[in-house]
């Protein structure tokens, strides 16, 4: 059942070319997961994008859908490809040419959470391992392409805005001396993924909303960038992770008191951001 694996909110009508998708925001933990990994359930949700869904839920109001997925990253990485197999935790597998993500225990199904921390005493079924892949990962993926080409189709280009958070731990050391912290970092995988037109909009609604911004550092995009941008062609992927200290406790996993005053920053966020799906394309890009 594909309402187990993500839900599509769409707008009575999509007026803009801007796609909002929050792949890693899944927290529907079945017992029978539960019961295979040695983690803890907070533990289990560290590697998940708590909430990211709900700071982007306004877009169905500024006619754009939101694709969420319901899955859970520790089960499955909606970000990766479905290749992306670890041996270390998939029994069966030969060992593949070098992949870092694979070796850092982040494959689509992953071997870690957040901190390294393992997710199951032993190996998995290759056939469980494929099971998944059927079951959540190809019907996600259905779903995001088919959204990707009607919007193409209907406007002429498409924009994704692929929507994640990060720890706040890991941008700490990504601050310049005396400077802090950024709170958001854009990814276009180094100019690959997006317009020069694209990216710089996005960098710049946030900027005018107040949050720091840098790009392409230390995340520049993954499958998701790599698979679906193509600015070429008129489409468009631009990640976003924001740091989830200003919005949530990381401990507990749960939403701030301030949550609601910045979940309204970011409502105006999203409103921008569909009104660059409004735009003519720059002649530049063309």
């Amino acid at each position: 059942m594909t309402a187990d694996v993500f839900r599509l909110d769409q707008p009575a009508r999509q007026t803009t070319a801007v796609i909002f998708a929050s792949p890693h925001s899944g927290a529907r933990y079945d017992a029978g997961f539960l019961a295979r990994t040695v983690l803890s359930q907070a533990q289990i949700r560290s590697s998940e994008d708590a909430f990211v869904d709900r700071l982007f839920s306004s877009a169905t109001r500024h006619g754009a859908p939101l694709l969420a997925a319901h899955v859970p990253r520790a089960y499955l990485d909606l970000n990766r490809a479905p290749d992306e197999l670890d041996p270390a935790v998939i029994d069966g597998i030969a060992r593949a040419p070098h992949n870092p993500r694979v070796s850092s225990g982040l494959g689509v199904i992953p071997r870690v959470v957040a901190g390294g921390r393992a997710i199951y005493r032993g190996k998995l079924p290759l056939a469980e391992a494929e099971a998944r892949i059927a079951r959540c990962w190809h019907p996600y993926h259905r779903a995001l392409r088919d959204l990707v080409e009607s919007t193409h189709a209907q406007f002429g280009q498409a924009v994704l805005i692929d929507c994640h958070s990060m720890p706040h731990e890991a941008i700490e050391h990504h601050s310049r001396p005396g400077r802090p912290a950024p709170e958001v970092v854009l990814g276009d995988r180094f100019g690959a993924s997006a317009a020069p037109w694209v990216i710089d909009a996005v960098h710049a609604i946030f900027q005018a909303e107040g949050f720091r911004v840098v790009r392409n550092t230390p995340f520049a995009g993954a499958f998701i960038a790599q698979s679906y941008g193509r600015p070429s062609a008129g489409r468009h992927v631009v990640q976003i992770e924001i740091d989830r200290a200003l919005y949530m406790n990381e401990s507990t996993i749960e939403p701030l008191p301030d949550f609601p005053h910045f979940t309204e920053r970011m409502a105006r966020v999203v409103q921008q951001i569909a009104s660059i799906g409004r735009q003519e394309i720059p002649l530049a890009a063309e």
